[in-house]
């Protein structure tokens, strides 16, 4: 029998999908960064959650809480793999969005390991995130990189602004 290959699964494993955290995602976007931590403790077991947690830590230059933080969002998203199916290895693809929250967890683990010097950590995570998806580091690397405006979590489209009325 033969097996038609594509794209750059080369031993044709299924990509793992995990499911939509609807109520993560609301509770994100309501919630203002500092107060962060809010949504973790009410789903902890988001990866998501607690890679928003690593980020905004690391951020404000709080290295080894952005570890921490990080570490967890690492062994959920190894939960929620193996619930999805993921036997350890195979694409974990970062155009399904609800995989990136594994997938940032595990580049914001990455990062702090760097950091703190855990260089067999940083080794062993680069390979992880390349095998699951060899753009997620260059993805996640511009996403952090793009200038966000202060006080706004992203900018709404400018035809959502309205001016009415006189001088």
């Amino acid at each position: 029998m033969v097996s038609s290959v594509t794209g750059d699964n080369l031993l044709d494993q299924p990509a793992t999908l995990l499911p939509v955290e609807a109520e993560v995602l609301a509770s994100l976007n309501r919630t203002p960064k500092a107060d962060i931590a809010a949504v973790a403790w009410a789903h902890p077991t988001s990866s998501l959650a607690w890679a928003e947690l690593a980020d905004a830590a690391h951020a404000q230059g709080r290295t080894l809480e952005s570890y921490a933080f990080a570490r967890v969002g690492y062994h959920r998203g190894l939960d929620a793999l193996r619930r999805a199916g993921w036997k350890g290895h195979g694409p974990v693809p970062w155009s399904h969005e609800p995989n990136r929250g594994v997938l940032r967890a595990l580049f914001a683990l990455r990062r702090a390991s760097a950091e703190i010097g855990e260089n067999d950590e940083v080794t062993r995570l680069t390979s992880f995130l390349m095998d699951a998806d060899h753009t997620a580091i260059s993805r996640i690397e511009a996403a952090q990189s793009a200038p966000v405006n202060p006080g706004s979590d992203p900018a709404p489209p400018t035809e959502a602004f309205v001016i009415r009325g006189e001088n």
